[in-house]
This record gives C-alpha cells, structure tokens and sequence, in this order.
C-alpha cells in the first residue's frame, strides 16, 4: 500500500511542476528528499506551554504505545512545574527516514499525512524550513516560524491529497456522507480560543482554565469528546493557522498569498524562501 500511494504522490506532485527545493537553479525532474514512508504507530509528543499565555515552548518525543493513564501520569508530574501539558497522539512524523503515518487511519488521511511529512523534509532545505529546524532544536525558538512552516504544509499536502483522491479514487470522495449536524465544530472552537486569549491577557488564568474545562465537557456532549482542553492543546494545534483552533493572521495571510499564486508551485516556492510574518505580509499583494 505504501508503494502505491508513494507512487501517485509523486506523479501528482510532478504535474504540479514540484520535484525538490533546487528545482529552481537545477533542472532535474527527481524528487528529493525522495518521497518513502511506512504504515506505523508514530510516537507521541509531550507539548508544554507557559499557563499564562498559549506557545509551544518545549516539545518532547515518547515511545508511541503510551495507554492514557501512563500520558495523564506524564502530565499531572510534568504540569507540577506550573505549565500547561498535552501527550498528544500523532498522526505522522517528518523528523526520520521513512517517515511514519498511523496505520489505524482512513484513506485520505493517509495521503495527506504522507505528503505533509515529505514537504516538511522538502521545506527543511529551504529558508523558511530551515528557521524551523532551529526552533524544533531549540537553538532558535520562533512560534511564528513554526506556524508558518506548519500551515504551509498543511495547506500543500491538501490540495495534493485532494488532487490525488480525485484522480484515484474517485469513488472515495462520492462514498462520503455530509453531516446534518447544526453544531459548528470550527466556530465554537475559534470562540473558545478567542475568550482564552483574552482571559490570558487579563491575568486570569484561572478563569481561563475554568473556561476551557466547561467548553471541553460541553464540546463532549455535542458528540466531540476532547480529553483534554488547555493552553498546551491550543499551543499545538494553533501551530496548524488553517485549523479552527488558530486565530492567526497567518493562516489568512497564506491563503489569500496562494489565491494569489499562478501555481501551487508558485506558491510554495514563495513561501520557501519567506523569513518572518512581516515578509509573508508584504508578500500579499
């Protein structure tokens, strides 16, 4: 399975004109790093974030079969120190070769996570990407950075995860059934994070920490059970400015610079080379 969907990745992202950072300057059609991933249970990731403010400020790598008491013991010692905590259960990982995607996932998600891991590589022997290694080693911690580098990615392995499903397995898509539900999942979670950030910003943290657990067993009975809501789970998934639980202006600034574009290549090579937000702001035209 892997070889296959290796395969029509990389015929995709070839009629997309994508091939390797150098691409540019060195005409050669290969892919590089060559795209190569494995089915397997990812590790988790212990992420900490001050209380007083949502950024991921250390993030630590843990054997992946973890049960949910051995991550909840994690956290209540490592939540001692007066940080906010989150064990989270990934769903890929860029930082080896192969990389890894969870093997207990669907389809589509597959192929957006074996794209995503291979663009982290691709991005990695780039400016931006390379900004983003020092913050991940922590020689040079840049939130910004790493939201930018994520989102980027995200955003990329999307389109191409959709061009791919499209053209292969086109029965996927039709087979997909649209929720009835009038519960807004992504609204209810952009409000939440936007009373946290301003709780934070008074100095209440714990009223915002109250705020959370509220929404968090509220979200539960709406049929979307969370395990655990705290700066830490924003910290991580606000990395991600496409998802609903970010309220950067990054992740506007980028799609309105890739609806600008001429290409998703065009895109991602001016992306590539983009330093900080006020260069991904003069960008936008």
């Amino acid at each position: 399975m892997e070889r296959i969907i290796t395969r029509q990745i990389k015929e995709t992202l070839a009629e997309e004109g994508i091939f390797n950072p150098m691409n540019n300057y060195i005409r050669l059609k290969v892919s590089f790093p060559p795209l190569y991933f494995k089915l397997e249970e990812p590790p988790h990731l212990l992420v900490i974030s001050p209380r007083d403010r949502i950024e991921s400020i250390r993030e630590i790598l843990l054997q992946p079969n973890l049960s949910r008491e051995e991550a909840e013991s994690i956290e209540a010692r490592v939540d001692k120190l007066g940080v906010s905590s989150l064990v989270v259960e990934l769903g890929g990982l860029g930082a080896t070769y192969p990389t890894f995607v969870a093997n207990n996932a669907g389809l589509r998600f597959t192929i957006d996570a074996a794209t995503e891991e291979w663009l982290h590589q691709y991005l990695a022997l780039t400016p931006l990407g390379f900004l983003y290694l020092l913050d991940l080693t922590g020689i040079s911690r840049n939130y910004e950075i790493a939201i930018i580098n994520e989102t980027v990615a995200s955003m990329v392995s999307k389109e191409i995860g959709a061009m791919v499903t499209e053209r292969y397995y086109p029965d996927y898509e039709n087979s997909k059934e649209e929720s009835e539900s009038e519960f807004d999942f992504n609204r209810e979670m952009r409000e939440i994070r936007r009373a946290v950030d301003n709780y934070l910003a008074q100095g209440e943290v714990t009223k915002a920490e109250e705020f959370m657990e509220q929404k968090r067993q509220h979200l539960a009975s709406m049929g979307y059970p969370i395990r655990k809501l705290n700066q830490a789970y924003f910290a991580f998934h606000g990395t991600y400015a496409d998802s609903p639980t970010s309220i950067s202006p990054i992740g506007v600034e980028l799609e309105k610079l890739r609806e600008q574009s001429a290409s998703l290549k065009n895109f991602l090579d001016t992306v590539a080379t983009i330093t900080s937000q006020q260069e991904l702001a003069e960008s936008v035209k």
